[in-house]
């Protein structure tokens, strides 16, 4: 069966109920569009998971500040339908901004979840988690799916999601997926289309520097603030503008305890025109 494309709520509303009257179980992977293999992992993931898939299509202006990139972040409708025509998904939900935000944004209701929100890319992107929440959980109410799929490179989102839907009682399974890698490192993202070819060059340079510290955490260094002194370093010297370099513990965020058994290395880095996130987990060995 072709897979269907709807715009209106209510549209995607009625052919959900109708899944769920025959009991089939529903995935959802929401995306701001300009997909590529990483979103179609997702896809991918959702379908040996679920009887029906739903994917949207939405560039959220909530979530963008007034010096970012919503007017020329990339759309491309024609090649998003084709590739999730192909991997097989059931429903495209493409909305309009004034079916998301009827009110206008500016009096919309808000979905906020304190203190990690407001820490590493939250520092320097004041409100973007806001406008992430908020979107989210519209688009979950909307589709009341058994279980959402979102990609680990944005590990931060990843886990404000979790937190608003168990804060705010959803009944949703929330997936993280591992992030798509290019051969040489250098994790998918829409954002990849801005860099030159120079820039291209130097960008695998973040994941080897978060691998390499991992390396060292798991050969047993805890001295954490000297190894995000060093990775910040190794990357300004290679020519990014690192907006931080952290290591946090992977179940909160917050900074490591004795207690931490994993921990997640992250960064946030501007080239040319990019700003490029990533991040790399490592195992803390118990000490006998």
């Amino acid at each position: 069966m072709p897979m269907q494309i709807v715009a209106r709520p209510g549209e995607l509303r009625d052919r959900v109920t109708h899944w769920r009257r025959s009991g089939e179980r529903v995935a959802f992977v929401p995306t701001m569009g300009n997909l590529h293999a990483g979103h179609g992992s997702l896809v991918t993931e959702a379908r040996l998971r679920a009887e029906r898939v739903v994917v949207s299509v939405f560039v959220n202006p909530l979530q963008f500040g007034p010096n970012e990139d919503y007017a020329a972040y990339p759309r491309t409708p024609e090649e998003d339908r084709q590739l999730l025509e192909a991997l097989g998904v059931d429903l495209l939900f493409v909305p309009e901004v004034d079916d998301m935000y009827p009110h206008g944004q500016a009096a919309t209701s808000r979905v906020q979840v304190p203190e990690i929100d407001s820490i590493l890319c939250g520092a320097f992107r004041p409100g973007h988690f806001t406008g992430v929440a908020t979107i989210v959980t519209k688009l979950l109410n909307l589709v009341q799916p058994d279980i959402a799929l979102f990609g680990e490179k944005d590990f931060q989102q990843l886990m404000i999601i979790r937190r608003a839907v168990d804060d705010l009682c959803m009944p949703i399974e929330v997936v993280g997926v591992a992030t798509t890698r290019e051969d040489d490192g250098l994790a998918m993202s829409s954002r990849n289309r801005y860099l030159s070819k120079e820039d291209r060059a130097v960008a695998p340079r973040i994941f080897a520097e978060l691998d390499s510290t991992r390396r060292q955490i798991e050969s047993g260094s805890r001295n954490f603030e000297a190894l995000e002194r060093a990775g910040f370093e190794a990357l300004k010297g290679a020519g990014f503008k690192p907006d931080y370099y952290s290591i946090r513990d992977a179940s909160n965020l917050l900074a490591p305890s004795p207690q931490s058994r994993e921990v997640v290395i992250l960064t946030a880095a501007r080239i040319g025109r990019a700003r490029l996130i990533d991040n790399v987990r490592a195992t803390i060995a118990v000490r006998r």
